[in-house]
């Protein structure tokens, strides 16, 4: 995915978020997330590695090579930000404490059922703290292209990879559509600007109702 297409998504995200939330971040796109937060809006980024704070990405010749989020690359934290170690880190997360956390997918259904470690053929070292995050924070968005790498849709009626967490998923934002997840399915709310109804519909999979009123992004 290009660089425009990915920074749309996280723009699109930033926009969902409350002030006041306490957001985890996870790898890859979440990541860019904070360049999008308005001045004078406060949301306090958490990253799973230890550390409440989580700013804008460092400009170039700027990175803290002992500053890193939980994807291995260079952060920086806010006046305020808070350190910690892994335990008091999952406390948080497990504890019911996060109010979003912002993931990337391998595959999301019909359920809110998500699949987003277990690559085929390729070997990956574990689940890592997904688990822990889909299942302890009080919202899951999940910010992902929309088709896979093979023009194939991620977003399907039920997920062939191993699950991470079962039915958490709350939110879809892609570099097409903006759906929520609901009791009764998948809700097509926007699509995006270069997009249509029509050709979202057809590159998903999964059965999509449609909003009353869709917007645009």
């Amino acid at each position: 995915m290009n660089e425009a297409k990915r920074r749309k998504i996280a723009e699109r995200v930033a926009r969902q978020l409350p002030g006041g939330a306490l957001v985890n971040l996870g790898i890859g796109i979440p990541t860019l997330v904070p360049n999008f937060i308005p001045k004078g809006k406060k949301v306090f980024f958490h990253s799973e590695n230890g550390f409440i704070g989580l700013g804008p990405g460092p400009k170039a010749g700027e990175e803290d090579s002992d500053l890193i989020n939980a994807g291995g690359k260079a952060a920086t934290i806010l006046p305020g930000g808070a350190f910690f170690d892994s335990a008091m880190s999952f406390a948080i997360i497990r504890g019911g404490h996060v109010d979003y956390t912002i993931l990337g997918a391998l595959e999301v259904d019909e359920e809110g059922n998500l699949a987003n470690y277990k690559i085929p053929r390729k070997f990956v070292p574990g689940i890592g703290g997904a688990m822990d995050l889909a299942t302890g924070a009080r919202n899951v968005i999940i910010a992902m292209e929309h088709l896979n790498k093979y023009g194939r849709s991620k977003i399907l009626r039920n997920c062939s990879l191993p699950l991470t967490a079962k039915r958490e998923v709350d939110i879809i934002v892609t570099d097409l559509a903006f759906i929520r997840v609901t009791k009764k399915g998948l809700v097509l709310e926007e699509v995006s600007e270069d997009a249509t109804i029509e050709e979202v519909v057809a590159k998903t999979e999964a059965k999509l109702t449609l909003a009353a009123n869709i917007g645009k992004f």
